[in-house]
């Protein structure tokens, strides 16, 4: 079938289709996977298939992505750009469960949409190494990292609090909570008490912290992460219970302020609170824990108001030998630190409140430049470390805070009370979901042989096709409603076994798949040794900066991991990372309630896939994103028609204008630095200007001058590049003709424009070269009639500023 005659007038609905089809022709987008030179990796976080198609929000991040790749492809990288589908989760089986259909059944359909979407926006992706997390011969794999963990003593289950949606059914991630609530659905959330599958990423903390002074990664991001594993130095101090053989550990920061503890407080669901609690007490504290319970992991560690409950026993502080009450209270967490806290009301605004609000002790035990030991508190906590010194605090009274903290240690160490220790915010990584839509996770459960990992042989465990996927509020998954799924042999003794329920989280396929492209068509291993060394780790990363925390956390833990059994030779996955930003439109956040999502399909089909990516590139800065506007995008069109018409209509028979040329020079050196640093808006302003220049006066336009043009926009708009490189008499595609070069010497000026004024009053300028003396400069003012007119007597003084300056006093 011959392809269409392109129109004179620039026609993306012919050259676009035409340019898709002879990509796919030639393999233009292939990868050399086995044999590349200059192997890059470039990579975009993959999406959610959703049923509403692709966003414009998706467009905008692989747009940009698609146009790092294409540069580096032009730089002379052999670049292998993959993409895939986030498939499985609660929102995919959410929607299926809205309109009454299969998540098995409708993924399938919303993947094949989206892949539409996706090739029409022309992405240099190589389709051949899809991967879609839904299909066994993904999640066959997923499986399989999980039993490399499980080997490495990393994977264990037990039963924890976790944020429990009863809207949803499910497991929420404390980042899935706003304000109590679920981000969802909107719905209240609850705590629950569930056996979970967890990782043990918390043995990583050190590594995944101290990498991150080396990454090249934006500073928000890593920001982020120091934040999120929220590495702490203390002590660990022990405090003997009266009347019990029991002590109680708690982790502090400030153990110079010991003298200062007033109270023990501990989590609710603290183990040693059973064994503590009097009788008298018994009642209250139940009635508290289950309070506790009804609330999330978020809302407790937020909350403003200060509840609490005595249970009747008390401790010895070690340093004073007081007796000191124990207290439970929500604002207290098993999962940081010890569970425990010692309470210094005098010095820490969150005792100091819960102290008033309960009447108990407030002691000062640091005090300011200008304070004495029995200066009063106050209505505040004092909490100036920097300035305090230790007082009421025995041997220790007068050392500065920063030398306190490491003596008072000392000291209990040496009487048994305490040491020094390292603590995380990071906890371990709860992987369990009791939903239908996902990899269920490959353990077996045999009353003989107890806990046993399915051997990989049998690997995939597939998710069976249930019509009854609904979850329920028993916390238990809907796979354990079919014994004729989860009972089968145990494959260690033969006896009757049953298959664990429960699936994982979604943020572990993600945790994995950029080890999974190169070898996306291998059934015999989840990732080749040798195409791993080859190309990973992943040279550029982009994705939005929501997951800067989890999904890039994660993925690190499991590349440590995968290093640490062997399997890789890099313990890092993403040697560059950038977040791209947001776009809103008309100044506002898109939302279907409002009706202003924005469908790329209407704005392809009207103006072209190539306008469309520069416009959204053309919005703002692409880490900081921008506001979309629909009479923006007929600038960037125009800007396409007239390098079209250029192109069309460029000769050989017309001398190059110089200037013009020092101009396409420029273009290209600032094209190249922006490109390379994401600043896409403004590589394309440079575009912008530079065709005014060639366009000037409707003067003739050179063949030359136009062949940088065309390259220079090819990564931004690569179809209508493509068609231009043919038009301009080339044979091969216009990705394989490198990026344009630049002459230095071009960069210079040669000539400058000089103000001209007569008696301090400008009255305009002349273009003289750099080197021009005032003689030059007034023989060219007087020949500008403009200018002339204005000297009407004698001349007095000359004022000659060279390069900058003629002023004429008359």
């Amino acid at each position: 079938m011959s392809e269409p005659t392109i129109p004179t007038p620039y026609a993306p609905a012919l050259v676009e289709p035409k340019w898709r089809a002879r990509w796919a022709e030639r393999g233009t987008n292939h990868a050399a996977l086995e044999n590349a030179a200059r192997p890059f990796y470039a990579l975009m976080m993959f999406p959610y298939p959703s049923a509403e198609g692709l966003h414009v929000g998706n467009l905008f991040a692989f747009t940009g992505s698609d146009i790092s790749a294409r540069y580096h492809r032009l730089l002379g990288h052999d670049v292998f750009q993959p993409l895939g589908y986030d498939a499985f989760g609660i929102h995919s089986e959410n929607y299926a469960l809205k309109i009454g259909a299969h998540p098995m059944e409708l993924t399938p359909k919303n993947v094949a949409n989206f892949q539409r979407q996706l090739e029409r926006a022309g992405l240099m992706v190589d389709w051949r190494q899809k991967v879609d997390t839904s299909r066994p011969d993904y999640y066959k794999w997923t499986q399989w990292v999980f039993l490399q963990l499980y080997k490495q003593g990393l994977a264990y289950k037990k039963a924890a609090a976790v944020n429990w949606c009863p809207v949803d059914m499910t497991v929420l991630a404390n980042e899935q909570v706003e304000n109590g609530l679920c981000e969802r659905c909107g719905s209240p959330v609850e705590q629950r008490f569930l056996e979970q599958w967890f990782f043990r990423i918390s043995a990583y903390a050190e590594r995944l912290l101290s990498n991150l002074e080396w990454l090249d990664w934006s500073p928000i991001t890593k920001s982020a992460q120091k934040n999120w594993i929220g590495r702490s130095e203390g002590a660990e101090l022990s405090f003997r219970v009266s009347g019990h053989d029991e002590a109680v550990k708690v982790f502090t920061t400030r153990p110079d302020t010991i003298f200062g503890a007033t109270y023990l407080v501990l989590a609710p669901e603290h183990p040693l609170v059973a064994t503590l609690t009097t009788e008298a007490q018994r009642g209250a504290v139940q009635g508290y824990q289950d309070a506790t319970k009804k609330q999330d992991l978020i809302a407790r560690k937020s909350s403003k108001e200060k509840t609490g409950v005595f249970t009747g026993a008390n401790a010895v502080n070690p340093a004073t030998g007081a007796n000191i009450p124990i207290w439970i209270a929500d604002y207290v967490l098993m999962e940081y630190g010890t569970g425990a806290i010692m309470a210094v009301p005098g010095h820490d605004e969150r005792d100091f409140e819960f102290a008033q609000v309960f009447n108990l002790p407030i002691v000062r035990v640091v005090a300011g430049p200008d304070e004495a030991a029995d200066t009063p508190l106050g209505e505040t906590a004092y909490t100036d470390d920097a300035q305090g010194r230790l007082v009421n605090s025995g041997a220790f009274d007068g050392q500065p805070v920063a030398d306190a903290k490491l003596t008072v240690t000392d000291w209990l160490a040496a009487g048994g009370h305490g040491s020094k220790v390292v603590n995380f915010r990071l906890h371990d990584w709860c992987i369990s979901r009791q939903r239908y839509w996902g990899p269920p996770i490959p353990i077996i459960y045999c009353d003989a042989c107890g806990t046993v990992p399915v051997p990989e042989s049998q690997l995939p465990v597939e998710l069976p096709f249930i019509p009854d996927f609904k979850p329920d509020d028993s916390g238990i998954s809907p796979l354990a409603r079919h014994e004729e799924w989860y009972r089968v042999p145990c494959p260690t003794c033969g006896a009757s076994a049953r298959r664990e329920t429960d699936v994982s989280d979604t943020f572990l396929d993600s945790a994995w798949y950029f080890l999974r492209y190169p070898s996306a068509t291998r059934s015999d291993v989840a990732f080749d040794t040798e195409l791993t060394k080859r190309w990973l780790p992943v040279d550029s990363y982009i994705g939005g900066n929501e997951h800067a925390v989890l999904h890039l956390l994660y993925s690190r833990f499991v590349t440590m991991v995968m290093k640490d059994a062997g399997h890789i030779d890099f313990e890092e996955p993403f040697t560059r990372f950038r977040a791209h930003g947001m776009i809103i439109r008309e100044g506002a956040k898109m939302s279907k309630s409002k009706g202003n999502v924005i469908n790329p399909d209407v704005y392809m089909e009207e103006w072209g896939a190539d306008a469309f990516r520069m416009y959204l590139m053309f919005l703002g800065p692409y880490e900081e994103g921008g506001d979309f506007r629909d009479q923006g995008i007929s600038g960037v069109r125009r800007f396409l028609d007239r390098l079209w018409a250029s192109v069309r209509d460029a000769r050989t028979d017309v001398a190059a204008d110089a200037n013009v040329t020092r101009q396409i020079h420029r273009t290209i050196k600032k094209v190249g630095e922006d490109t390379a640093t994401l600043s896409y808006n403004t590589a394309i302003a440079a575009m912008m200007e530079c065709l005014n220049h060639v366009r000037s006066a409707d003067r003739p336009v050179h063949r030359d001058e136009v062949l940088p043009l065309v390259q220079l926009v090819a990564a931004y708009a690569p179809h209508f590049a493509e068609e231009c490189w043919e038009l301009l008499g080339h044979a091969e595609s216009v990705f394989t003709a490198g990026w344009p070069a630049f002459d230095p010497a071009l960069l210079v000026d040669n000539e400058v424009d000089i103000v001209v004024q007569i008696n301090g009053k400008v009255r305009g300028k002349v273009r003289l070269p750099v080197d021009a003396s005032q003689e030059d400069a007034m023989k060219a003012a007087m020949a500008d009639a403009g200018i002339a007119k204005f000297v009407t007597g004698e001349i007095k003084k000359v004022i000659f500023v060279p390069k900058r300056l003629l002023n004429i006093v008359v």
